[in-house]
């Protein structure tokens, strides 16, 4: 069978299945498969594919089809413009999430000192890594509390040469890491979700990304409870909080943080107009 009849016939499958952008997802698949961009596929329409190939691509399919989400199926997310290994035990990095590192940025902008920053929630690795590649004298400190998606955060600051100024450790926010610890910032895209949300999200979400990284108590406020109480104290005193929000959670967060004596600097906007990042400092 020739790619543009693979892309012809798949394309209408997976609209049938409800998958979204089915001919972007069919050729996309394609590409990773033969290790190839996915334009170039343009120009090799009338190539055969050979039945090996054609039976990785049907299990591809099959595993699309029954709602699997793609970056879990090619193994790879893009994220600040970087290519991250992504499986079952992480969450797969958003878009939206690069506005949390943006941020973040533009508050340190071009310092030469050393920058030490905290990223709870680590997950893939993504926010961490991201900063650790942008700031040429980072020292980040990473947390999370799952061992599998630690090993996952590992490999991707292996895959872009910043393991040296990365530490990972294991454990429950900031419980985990050293009293004396004292950090310019302190990041997190923490879990967000209220419990009794999760079965109303989309089924690529619910049923394949790991639900204790998603899901934060009936209000969905959690894990902001426990940052803003206990982040003030690795803060150095030019230091700055900067968490991603859920939909509609500012001013629950707004409320949290002044509760907790923090002072709130700025509130940023995704390309939706919702309030996704805010930056906090200590009063």
């Amino acid at each position: 069978m020739k790619i543009l009849e693979v892309i012809q016939r798949t394309a209408p499958f997976f609209e049938k299945h409800g998958v979204e952008s089915p001919r972007l997802t069919i050729e996309l698949l394609l590409a990773h498969l033969l290790k190839k961009r996915r334009l170039d596929l343009y120009l090799e329409f009338e190539r055969e594919l050979d039945a090996a190939t054609l039976e990785k691509l049907r299990e591809m399919v099959r595993r699309r089809a029954a709602g699997e989400p793609l970056q879990y199926i090619t193994g790879e997310a893009e994220f600040c413009g970087m290519k991250f290994a992504v499986d079952r035990r992480v969450l797969i990095p958003r878009p939206e999430t690069e506005l949390l590192v943006e941020t973040t940025l533009g508050r340190i902008a071009n310092s030469k000192s050393p920058i030490a920053i905290i990223d709870l929630c680590t997950g893939s690795g993504c926010v961490a890594v991201a900063l650790a590649k942008k700031i040429e004298a980072a020292e980040v400190y990473a947390t999370d509390v799952s061992a599998e998606a630690l090993a996952v955060a590992e490999e991707n600051a292996k895959r872009h040469n910043v393991e040296k100024k990365i530490r990972f450790f294991r454990g429950d926010l900031l419980e985990i890491l050293p009293d004396s610890l004292m950090v310019d910032a302190i990041v997190s895209n923490p879990p967000y979700i209220a419990s009794g949300d999760l079965a109303r999200l989309p089924k690529e979400v619910r049923e394949f990304e790991p639900v204790q990284a998603l899901v934060a108590g009936e209000d969905g406020l959690n894990f902001y409870r426990r940052i803003v109480g206990n982040a003030r104290r690795f803060l150095l005193p030019t230091g700055f909080l900067c968490l991603e929000l859920g939909d509609g959670q500012c001013p629950a967060v707004s409320r949290l943080c002044a509760e907790n004596g923090w002072t709130m600097e700025d509130v940023v906007k995704d390309l939706q107009g919702k309030e996704r990042v805010m930056v906090a400092c200590p009063k």
